[in-house]
This record gives structure tokens, C-alpha cells and sequence, in this order.
């Protein structure tokens, strides 16, 4: 881990990505995605993903169960400049993807969520910028969150594309499988509500 400072940036998951209706019926936006036990990519193997933005225009998700062991909650805070609490208890630091690492977001339960915040699930939301942060440091944050650095990304077409080509599968997110603190169980579980084996998919695309 290198010791550069992380910068908090405004981002608005709304605009432009939204959710609207695709050539196959829907966009994925609040889905979780499971990477087949195929993929090729060493950053995305037994990754599970949950979409907080997809349109015409690409794809946009955060990457769910690998933690960023290096640094520390206190330590980001302490690098932006953000005053806290003595004990800010354990909050989380993610690797959220390879794209833009320096870019944070507060992945987090929807009974606290600011005018910055969307929501992108049933009891899950977003927010990049520092004023939900800030609420953490001050011990007056939701019940659930985590902060993720950076997040994966799709151009047009290309997530669809990589879904036709069996490299993941979709479920459905749900705040236990978000916010869950047994990261090394979390594919495991995601797998668990396909409900059937992946290792007999053909190459048609799965859906749970």
C-alpha cells in the first residue's frame, strides 16, 4: 500500500447511469455480480460485485468482499484531514476495483443516507463524498457501511458482453450479502443463492 492520500470525490450515481430498460428487458443496477470460477482475471477471480450504476452508457460497481488490509479506517481519516471520535470502531477499508483507486465511496445501510447519497438497493446505499464520512467520524453514522477505493468498470456493451460469455452470473443484493463481515465466505454465499452448481453451466447466461 502506498502512503498517497485518497481524495473523497463527488459522484452522483444518477447521472448519467441510471436504471432504464435494455435490449434484454433491464439494467442490472442494485444486482450483485459473481465471478464463474472460470474467470481469467486475477483481480475479479471469486469476486462478488454489486452494480450501483448501468445504462446504455457502461457499467459502474463496487467490489464486495476484499478488504484493503494496509490501511486502516483511522488512517484514511487521519489522511484527509477528516476530525474523529477517538474510537471509530471498525469500519471496513475495500478495494472496490481497479479503476480510479483514489476515488472513495461509503457503501451503507439506508437508515441514514444524506442529500448526496443514492440508493441503489432495498436497504443499501451510496455516497462519495465526505459529508457521510465525516458523519461516521463522528460515531453518528448508519448501522452498516464500509468504505470502498476505486470501483470496476464497464463501457458500453461490454459487461452484457462478458455476461454472454458465462464470466458471471447475477443475484439479486440484499444488505446480508452487502454488508457482511465474513469476506472469505462471501462468494461462497453468493454462489449458495443460485441454487444450483455453477461448474454444470453450458454458455447460456444464469440468472438467480
Amino acid at each position: 500500500m502506498s502512503q498517497s492520500v485518497y481524495m473523497f470525490v463527488s459522484f452522483d450515481c444518477g447521472n448519467p447511469m441510471s436504471k432504464n430498460e435494455t435490449n434484454d428487458g433491464h439494467y442490472l443496477e442494485g444486482s450483485i455480480l459473481i465471478a464463474m470460477p472460470s474467470m481469467s482475471d486475477p483481480r475479479f477471480k471469486k469476486t462478488i460485485i454489486l452494480l450501483i450504476a448501468h445504462n446504455e452508457e457502461g457499467a459502474m460497481g463496487i467490489v464486495l468482499n476484499k478488504n484493503m488490509e494496509a490501511l486502516s479506517f483511522r488512517a484514511l481519516l487521519e489522511q484527509l484531514e477528516v476530525a474523529h471520535e477517538k474510537d471509530v470502531g471498525n469500519t471496513r477499508v475495500h478495494f472496490g476495483g481497479p479503476v480510479d483507486t483514489e476515488r472513495g465511496f461509503v457503501l451503507h445501510s439506508t437508515d441514514k443516507v444524506h442529500a448526496t447519497s443514492t440508493v441503489v438497493g432495498d436497504g443499501i446505499a451510496v455516497t462519495a463524498t465526505l459529508d457521510m464520512l465525516q458523519t461516521m467520524a463522528n460515531g453518528d453514522g448508519p448501522e452498516s457501511s464500509f468504505v470502498a477505493l476505486g470501483y470496476a468498470g464497464w463501457g458500453p456493451g461490454q459487461l452484457e458482453q462478458e455476461i454472454q460469455q458465462n464470466g458471471w452470473l447475477i443475484v439479486d443484493a440484499g444488505p446480508d450479502l452487502v454488508f457482511g463481515e465474513q469476506l472469505a465466505g462471501k462468494w461462497q454465499s453468493a454462489i449458495g443463492k443460485l441454487g444450483f452448481d455453477p461448474g454444470l453451466l453450458s454458455s447460456e447466461i444464469g440468472h438467480a
